[in-house]
Parts: structure tokens; sequence; C-alpha cells
């Protein structure tokens, strides 16, 4: 009789192990690459429809904070749109004065960083979105402070 037992079984188990970590690894990879070049597409399409909508407004910053979306109080609409796992995620939030009326505006988080309280400033805004600072009234354009690293105690806090 002959023993017609396939070339894998004859490896050894650890061998056959490895084989198959390495095409359940390689299958992985494939499928973030595919799902990664669609995120990349989505965002280069967002990112259009953004920059067709960009205005440049004049605006009064009163007051800025990283806060939960929940607590920002967002018009409904906005908040009706937003993902429910995105409504708990901290955003950075700004109040400004924009003509006669007090509103709420996200803001993309380099130029949170640069942005001047109780000055008077001219962005582009795309919606509620605060994209780009054009100008300060009274001065230049802050620049973003250099972030210093962290010790280890540091990172521990």
């Amino acid at each position: 009789m002959v023993n017609s037992m396939p070339a894998l079984i004859a490896l050894p188990v650890w061998a056959t192990v490895l084989i198959i970590v390495l095409v359940v690894i390689i299958a992985l990879l494939v499928i973030l690459y595919i799902a990664g070049r669609k995120l990349q597409q989505r965002q280069i399409e967002q990112k259009q429809q953004m920059d067709a909508m960009a205005q440049v407004m004049s605006m009064l910053i009163i007051d800025k904070k990283v806060m939960k979306l929940i607590d920002a109080k967002l018009p409904d609409e906005v908040m009706a749109q937003v993902p429910k796992l995105m409504r708990k995620q901290k955003m950075p939030v700004v109040k400004a004065k924009i003509g006669p009326r007090i509103m709420t505006l996200l803001c993309e988080p380099k130029v949170f960083e640069v942005l001047p309280v109780k000055k008077e400033i001219k962005a582009v805004v795309s919606g509620i979105y605060i994209t780009e600072i054009k100008s300060v009234r009274g001065g230049a354009i802050p620049q973003p402070e250099p972030k210093k690293k962290k010790g280890l105690f540091g990172r521990k806090k």
C-alpha cells in the first residue's frame, strides 16, 4: 500500500504553524492596504469639498477649548450628522463672534494651537470648520511653539 499523505502534513508541526501564520499575516496586510487606499480616496474627496465650500470670514475669537462634542453645544443638525463614536471624542472647539452672532465652530488642530484669544482674525471657514488663519488684526500670525520631549516621568503623568 502506498501512503498518500499530503506534503504539508509531512512537515514538522512548527513549520506547518509558521506557514499558516504567514498566510494569515499576508492576507491581513492585503486587506489593510485595500482599506487604506479607499480611506485615502475618501479623504481626498472630502478635502476637495471643504476647499470648494471655503470662505474667508472676519471673526472675534471669544474662547477656545478642547472638549467633547456633546458638551460643545453644537446645533442639532450638526450633532445628527456626527457618528455616535465621535460624539464622545475630544475636539478643538472655538467660540467666536461673526458679525452680530456668537457661533461655536470646530477647528483644525494645527490652527487651534496658534489661534489667539480675544483678538479679531480673518480665517478660512468651511461650514463650521476653521481650516486656516489668514491674518490677525494688530499683529502677525503667531507661530506654534515647538513641543518639548517629555521624559519618562513626564509621560507617566
